[in-house]
């Protein structure tokens, strides 16, 4: 079955269609940007955009435009062990899962083996990252929210100078792409977060950096935005591609074939088998996440916080208190531990201790989600091995919401046929061969 060219654009349309797989952070702003750039668009996403089946909805909320260091660096394979023995620590393994994960967590390893390797990596991923709490405020005031994402930096805390030693590789490297920071004492960390634990003596203040208030109304509000301006939407899902002679001819779906010119596949962690039908395969794990809200919280930060210790963020979203971070490997299929979210609600406790004294008064809620994931920290944005009329926009990690906007942008101009802004080789999907 062809599903009919009527049933998504007024007649006569000559337009180059485009269909983009996805309505998440990725997908809604490369339709955004798609309809900038004159093309007409198709949005093909079975749930609803936002919704909790979504990364973007549990995201942690941060714009971190100096999130540009990958989880591995040197050394890590020494401390992984202990991370996976302490409970509350910040990575767990499914290990049923071992065997399926071994060739991915050997390369995410190595991706991260010498300061060189980090700070190319670092390097590529600023030129995603560099602007995008302005980006995403632009996207936000076009789609009506403009209260949604603020720009108030953004805080490390460390219990020692010791501590924060430890992290020097990482903030040396951010220091060579142009990040730049604050440094607080014990005394103004005290002024400026007076409900953050005593054991914290050092607080790292990135100004440059922003949040968002509600990720989950943000991308909804994205995907309206898009809708609003001409993309049709389709809630099926995608299965896969005809291509002829190199050319894309249709994207498959459950709801039958819809003809076009161009796609781009943006269904984070889903995106592993679309890529691989469009001659792509990567290496594409899921970092499973989980976060808890804590509602009618009286304490909290004032600037959202990131603890070094519980390598957990911490801040005000719109419906509450949240925590989110750390990272389980598992699969997309696995069901949830929601223990590891009950490690985060007294990671949070530990960091506000007044929390505590609240408890009889406020309602905690839990979530899991999937980060899409590539071993070396950085994301596929370029086109498909079988046709170049096939674009791959996904793998972000845990700086998906912060890369999105730019990540729209590098899309749209592939589907278009325009150079893109920024170079896209660190990118390009067939670095994995």
């Amino acid at each position: 079955m062809t599903v009919a060219r009527s049933s998504f654009s007024k007649d006569g349309d000559t337009r180059r269609h485009v269909v983009v797989i996805g309505a998440g952070a990725v997908g809604s702003a490369t339709a955004i940007e798609a309809l900038r750039a004159g093309l007409r668009v198709t949005v093909v996403e079975p749930g609803e955009p936002g919704g909790p089946q979504a990364a973007s909805y549990g995201n942690a909320g941060w714009l971190s435009s100096h999130s540009v260091v990958p989880p591995a660096l040197p050394g890590a394979w020494r401390k992984v062990p202990g991370w996976l023995a302490d409970p509350l620590g910040p990575l767990a393994l499914r290990w049923r899962y071992l065997p399926r994960a071994t060739p991915w967590l050997l390369r995410y390893l190595a991706s991260g083996w010498t300061e060189a390797r980090v700070q190319r990596t670092a390097d590529a991923l600023r030129t995603l990252l560099v602007d995008a709490p302005a980006l995403h405020a632009g996207l936000a005031a076009e789609a009506g929210v403009p209260q949604l994402i603020e720009q108030r930096g953004l805080l490390h805390a460390y219990r020692s100078r010791d501590e924060f030693d430890g992290d020097a590789l990482a903030w040396r490297v951010r220091q060579r792409t142009g990040v730049h920071w604050e440094e607080w004492s014990a005394d103004e960390l005290r002024r400026q977060e007076p409900d953050l634990d005593a054991r914290y003596t050092l607080g790292i203040f990135v100004p440059e950096a922003g949040h968002c208030r509600d990720p989950g109304s943000y991308v909804a509000a994205l995907a309206r935005h898009a809708q609003a301006g001409g993309a049709d939407r389709l809630a099926t899902r995608a299965t896969g591609f005809r291509i002829e002679g190199g050319r894309l001819r249709a994207v498959l779906t459950e709801a039958g074939e819809i003809s076009c010119d161009a796609a781009a596949i943006c269904a984070g962690a889903r995106s592993g088998a679309l890529a691989a039908a469009a001659g792509s395969a990567v290496p594409l794990e899921s970092e499973r996440g989980y976060h808890v809200v804590v509602e009618g919280a009286a304490v909290g930060p004032r600037t959202p916080v990131m603890v070094a210790d519980g390598k957990l963020i911490a801040h005000w979203m719109n419906g509450g208190l949240r925590a989110a971070g750390q990272v389980e490997i598992g699969g997309l299929e696995a069901a949830p531990d929601w223990r590891r979210a009950q490690i985060l609600h007294r990671h949070l406790q530990s960091m506000f201790p007044a929390l505590a004294d609240t408890a009889g008064t406020t309602t905690v809620k839990q979530w899991l989600g999937h980060r899409p994931s590539l071993p070396d920290g950085l994301p596929c944005i370029g086109p498909s091995a079988a046709s170049a009329d096939i674009v791959l926009a996904f793998g972000h990690g845990h700086v998906g919401l912060c890369g999105s906007a730019r990540t729209g942008r590098l899309a749209a101009q592939l589907l278009a046929g325009i150079t893109p802004e920024t170079s896209l080789a660190p990118f390009d999907p067939k670095r994995f061969g």
